[in-house]
């Protein structure tokens, strides 16, 4: 099991390592840029050419069944939940085929939204209790992956 990170405007890369140690899991951040990753000891960084999609292209390419990306881009966690991969978004939601369907929906309603200019703000800034609740979905999500593999 491998962690993979969409790492360029990932607000939770302490936290992912912070779970990934108390597993032993490996942590890979992904992204456009060079950029510090914590604990080296675990973590590595792989930095990506090309476009605006490179490093999605480059996790969903890479992640495989029973591996957990950590993403808010809506279309990378439909791509990796179609190979088998747990998807948790920063704020601590998981993807799953149950929910999927209708982010991609209200993503798609929301740029359009933006496009008309009915929508001007993003999304709401990141506070304490979306990293707790981060912390606490990506360790549950673990431990399913973990209780599957045993049966």
């Amino acid at each position: 099991m491998k962690i993979y990170v969409d790492a360029d405007a990932c607000p939770v890369k302490p936290e992912a390592c912070k779970v990934a140690r108390r597993y032993g899991l490996t942590v890979t951040f992904v992204s456009n840029t060079r950029m510090r990753i914590p604990d080296p000891g675990i973590s590595t960084l792989v930095v990506v050419d090309g476009g605006f999609d490179a490093a999605d292209d480059w996790i969903a390419e890479q992640v495989s069944a029973d591996d957990i990306v950590v993403t808010a881009d809506i279309p990378l966690a439909h791509r990796c939940i179609g190979k088998g991969a747990g998807v948790i978004g920063p704020s601590g939601r998981p993807f799953d085929e149950e929910n999927i369907g209708q982010a991609m929906a209200v993503r798609d309603l929301m740029a359009d939204l933006r496009e008309a200019g009915t929508i001007t703000g993003g999304p709401p800034p990141f506070q304490k209790k979306d990293r707790s609740r981060f912390l606490h979905g990506l360790d549950q999500m673990i431990q399913t992956i973990i209780r599957e593999r045993e049966k």
